[in-house]
């Protein structure tokens, strides 16, 4: 028996039964045994989701024990098991000349994990990690291991990239890996009425781009990142990197979050001081050394995806209500952007998208500045990060997923005793075994 906490702390479980299986044989088995006593399943990822999607409630598989490369071929297939860290990956993948096209900023999270709740980093043109899913094995209901690939199961592939967990038990992921890059990294500052002027022109101004706005001020930081060959590697020395990351961007921040709890007064003030603190600077490094940041001060997140046009009025009224309303907002809000896909329950489906995301600081409930947030981005069309907080249940969701029946029905065929619910999921998707439309 085993408790089990998110990342933030805002999710927790107690008395659940902690299963370690090695392979995909063991995987199985466990599952299977799971079934067979009425009970369900919870694979664990690393916690970095802060909606309930991967709490579990009974029997959690720990994938520590399956997280292992199986292998790189010669046109860039990565196979790995499913519980594989993307730091280690990463890792892995960067010895061998190969990596990952697009990555998010944190990489701590696992390779199910992230690809089953849509984890994506920012680019125009390009997707989110599940859009470099090849192949995966999954692991179903009654112990069943299907091999999923554009000639086999080719239904359960599509859906699979982004299943919140809900259709089985990822056992392996093949990716589709990249020569290994460089990115010259640019960072500077800018004004929010600029950057709104020009979104779409700034936003693919080059191949990587976003910035955050500093609340109760209208300056932003900005990061443009450009792919260039491993040659032109112009890295940070480690004072600089130390002082840039430890010292101003995460201790800096820390001191601002803790400043602005005792006196919530002073959050206006902080803010104009964070937004000036970090000059601007340009460095090349390798690639997920570029795309990933550590993230050491503890938040709640709410993110939506939105149509990429839609992103500067909501902005521009986020603005507003934070600047006419009581909240004191100490982080940054962060804007990214994605090309549209082809995942059923992708953020980003059959639109180009822009993200934007808030947040509070990890003790704290989200409140009304994220309902605040929340309700400007639905009235612009937006949907709701799946590993992200927010408010909304089946029915509102499968309003804004145009193959949201198509995943429920595959979801109902595939589990249809819901070992693999949990209440979360319930919520988000409706009852286990119950077509869309029927919840």
């Amino acid at each position: 028996m085993g408790t089990w906490r998110n990342w933030a702390g805002n999710q927790r479980a107690d008395g659940v039964t902690v299963v370690h299986p090695a392979g995909t044989g063991e995987i199985a088995a466990a599952v299977r045994s799971a079934a067979d006593a009425g009970r369900r399943v919870t694979a664990l990822g690393s916690g970095h989701s802060f909606t309930g999607i991967g709490r579990p409630e009974d029997v959690a598989l720990a994938l520590d024990r399956h997280a292992a490369l199986v292998g790189v071929d010669d046109a860039g297939l990565v196979t790995v098991q499913a519980g594989m860290p993307l730091h280690r990956l990463n890792a892995e993948l960067a010895a061998r000349g190969w990596a990952l096209t697009n990555l998010g900023d944190v990489d701590r999270q696992t390779v199910a994990g992230a690809i089953s709740t849509g984890t994506h980093g920012t680019g125009a043109r390009f997707g989110g990690l599940a859009t470099q899913v090849r192949a995966l094995e999954l692991v179903t209901a009654d112990g069943t291991v299907l091999r999923c690939a554009p000639d086999e199961n080719p239904d359960v592939l599509s859906a699979a990239r982004v299943g919140l967990g809900a259709l089985g038990v990822l056992s392996t992921v093949t990716l589709q890996a990249v020569p290994a890059f460089a990115l010259r990294a640019e960072e500077g500052t800018a004004a929010l009425p600029d950057l709104l002027a020009d979104f779409a022109g700034f936003t693919s101004s080059t191949d990587h781009v976003e910035f955050y706005w500093f609340p109760h001020t209208d300056r932003c930081r900005t990061l443009r990142n450009t792919r260039v060959p491993l040659t032109e590697l112009a890295p940070r020395g480690r004072a600089r990197a130390f002082w840039d990351d430890e010292v101003l961007a995460n201790a800096g921040l820390a001191a601002v979050v803790a400043a602005g709890r005792r006196v919530p007064a002073l959050v206006p003030t902080l803010a104009r001081f964070s937004a000036g603190a970090l000059g601007a600077r340009t460095y090349t490094d390798v690639a997920h050394r570029v795309f990933v940041s550590r993230r050491r001060v503890r938040f709640r997140e709410t993110e939506y995806a939105l149509p990429r046009e839609a992103a500067p009025a909501v902005l521009e009224e986020l603005r507003r209500v934070v600047d006419a309303g009581p909240h004191r907002v100490p982080f940054p809000v962060e804007v990214r952007v994605a090309a549209a896909d082809d995942v059923p329950l992708s953020t980003a489906y059959g639109r180009d998208t822009a993200y934007v995301a808030v947040h509070v600081p990890a003790r704290s409930e989200p409140g009304g500045y994220s309902a605040a947030f929340e309700a400007i981005a639905l009235a612009a069309g937006g949907r709701p990060h799946w590993g992200k907080e927010h408010g909304l249940d089946a029915a509102a969701l499968e309003q804004r997923y145009p193959r949201f029946g198509e995943f429920a029905a595959l979801r109902a065929r595939l589990d249809p005793a819901g070992v693999f619910t949990n209440a979360h999921l319930a919520r988000v998707l409706g009852p286990a075994g119950q077509p869309a439309g029927q919840a």
